[in-house]
């Protein structure tokens, strides 16, 4: 396991790795991806960054180069040298958690194709064997047809064995009741709950905090992170049961991103800040000009 590298990286290494997955100006599509830049192999600097260090996250895998949510994107992520990898879970019909980011399957899926009259064609309107039907690949390019929509357990296998730290957020969770507490006992029943992986691997996010507090009660010693930007009058009671706050970078600023690093988390750390939205250039801004943990690029 490379829980024991080297635990110290440069901010611009860092920087690197976000250039590698935002490099490419080729927009996926049905015919295929431009091709994608040499690969760019850092993994003993990036891979030995603490949870405390400038971080990239790669949001849905590397959404740029393979299909989003896929193990494909996992592995994808894996090859550039990104840890870190992003993903959504859901739950289905028959209450399997699969990885996938809206709350349909139309964007991502060949589920039209599949099962034409099925409208409006909801993730928890469908089994999991039925979703295993689909093919998640297609849609970004030929190379990746037949990619599937994983399900959670795959998803998290394929993260251990390349070695990746996980930020797995928590889609739309007001629909599935009790999601939570099933998500935690799949990590369980996956290893990911041992002290390796919760110490220094596993980030659970949702923008629904009353999710991210369930999590938090049910097991406190996961760190837990609220997508959004919170009031300052709110961030003293996040920080309760919060250990990262993960706002859109358009209208961050640096007062905003001291004011969450001022207070403590749950777990004795200061806490951190990870934006998302962003282009290279913004995340260069966020690094050096906010000064925030981590860019989810």
């Amino acid at each position: 396991m490379l829980r024991s590298a080297v635990r110290s990286a440069a901010a611009g290494l860092v920087l690197l790795f976000a250039a590698v997955l935002a490099a490419d100006t080729g927009a996926p599509g049905g015919g295929g991806v431009a091709a994608p830049p040499a690969p760019v192999r850092l993994a003993s600097a990036q891979k030995g960054l603490p949870l405390d260090g400038p971080t990239v996250i790669a949001h849905r895998g590397a959404a740029k180069y393979a299909p989003e949510n896929t193990l494909a994107a996992v592995d994808e992520a894996d090859r550039r040298g990104v840890e870190w990898v992003e993903n959504d879970v859901q739950r289905t019909k028959d209450g399997r958690l699969v990885v996938i980011h809206d709350a349909t399957l139309k964007r991502t899926t060949n589920v039209e194709k599949v099962y034409p009259d099925r409208s409006p064609w909801r993730v928890g309107d469908f089994t999991a064997a039925e979703i295993a039907r689909l093919d998640a690949g297609s849609w970004f390019g030929r190379k990746f047809r037949g990619e599937r929509v994983p399900t959670l357990a795959s998803y998290l296998n394929r993260v251990d064995r390349n070695d990746q730290r996980l930020l797995l957020e928590i889609k739309n969770p007001e629909k599935y009741p009790g999601i939570e507490k099933q998500i935690l006992a799949q990590l369980r029943s996956s290893g990911w709950l041992d002290a390796a992986h919760v110490m220094d691997g596993l980030v659970i996010q949702s923008f629904g905090v009353a999710a991210v507090r369930s999590v938090h009660s049910l097991q406190p010693d996961v760190r837990t992170a609220v997508l959004g930007k919170p009031s300052r009058a709110q961030l003293p009671e996040y920080a309760r049961f919060a250990d990262w706050i993960n706002p859109p970078y358009k209208g961050l600023s640096s007062s905003y991103v001291s004011a969450v690093q001022s207070l403590w988390g749950p777990h004795a750390d200061r806490m951190e800040v990870h934006t998302w939205g962003v282009s290279v250039g913004q995340a260069k801004r966020a690094f050096s000009a906010y000064s925030v943990d981590g860019v989810i690029l």
